[in-house]
């Protein structure tokens, strides 16, 4: 039964881990099948992460932390829409450019304002979004197997965190279900066709921009006031990149691409059961070894393991209007 119980709770730190992950990685779903693509998305988690964090330390409020999140996801994928979109400019430059923007500015406005070495201050309970017991976890915790799997797996995560799960029917229902989705998917393999029926690829692409900007945005808040208690410096640590990596393994559709997200978090959350665990033969394996698993995979995932991963046709790609 110990081994059931220890299951559970690596599931359980897995689900905490996977939330940016998936936020991210649908953010970067809805820009990639539009025909941007969006290497800023470790900027825009980066920089959420700073203001939603600032804003609620500032505010007393999370919910004002969430809008403020948002709020700079927003101004950074206007900045990326205008260059990729408008200035017909490298969409990958433009999101390197950004990923570079939000971890000095961040570093800096952190040191400027609250004088902590980029740090904001450690937030308190009511600064953050906190778990939720949902009904009838209570009196179920104590049943065998379906208790403990409600009371610990199920039950007992912010609502961001539930939010990021619903997230992904609400995704593969607007894609694949929708004429908004399949307009969104055909600027992305066709953007002449779209143009030539009279619709904007322009303004396409920018909504789907808005759309990238909200869920990174949650996905950036999630890192500083849900699972952590303030911002730290370079706090998105790569999830940026590893949602990018889980998209392309996924071959951008929602569902692969929650299950290459839980993925990555078992393996983050792995890592931290593994610290200090000596192994037969190889005896205790260094900590930097062990919390390089979850970018291991990625590098070996990407170094073809997935198979062909065939992009939307038109993505990075600027469309220029004929004349």
């Amino acid at each position: 039964m110990q081994y059931f119980n220890d299951l559970v709770l690596i599931f359980d730190s897995t689900v905490r881990l996977a939330v940016p992950l998936i936020l991210a990685c649908l953010a970067g779903l809805y820009s990639e099948r539009s025909g941007i693509v969006d290497i800023g998305l470790e900027g825009k988690l980066l920089g959420a992460a700073f203001a939603a964090a600032a804003m609620a330390a500032v505010s007393g409020s999370p919910w004002l932390g969430l809008l403020a999140g948002i709020g700079v996801a927003l101004c950074m994928s206007a900045i990326h829409g205008i260059a990729s979109i408008n200035l017909k400019g490298d969409q990958t430059i433009s999101g390197v450019a950004l990923n570079f923007l939000a971890a000095g500015l961040t570093t800096f406005l952190g040191q400027s304002w609250f004088h902590r070495g980029g740090f904001t201050p450690q937030l308190s309970a009511d600064q953050r979004f906190n778990p939720i017991t949902l009904p009838f976890a209570e009196q179920l915790k104590d049943v065998p197997i379906i208790g403990e799997i409600y009371w610990e797996l199920i039950s007992g995560h912010n609502i961001l965190t539930y939010v990021a799960f619903i997230a992904v029917p609400v995704t593969a229902f607007v894609l694949f279900k929708t004429r908004f989705g399949l307009r969104l998917r055909a600027v992305g393999e066709n953007p002449k066709a779209l143009d030539t029926a009279g619709m904007s690829v322009s303004w396409l692409r920018y909504q789907a921009l808005i759309i990238t900007a909200v869920l990174v945005g949650i996905g950036g808040t999630y890192l500083s006031i849900a699972q952590s208690a303030g911002f730290n410096n370079n706090m998105s640590a790569g999830r940026g990149y590893i949602a990018l990596a889980a998209l392309i393994f996924a071959k951008w559709k929602p569902w692969p691409a929650l299950l290459v997200c839980l993925l990555f978090g078992f393996l983050d959350a792995m890592q931290f059961r593994l610290q200090g665990i000596k192994f037969p033969v190889i005896g205790e394996v260094p900590v930097q070894a062990i919390q390089a698993l979850p970018y291991v995979l990625t590098i070996i995932l990407l170094a073809g393991f997935i198979g062909r991963a065939v992009a939307p046709k038109a993505s990075g790609i600027p469309y220029t209007k004929e004349r």
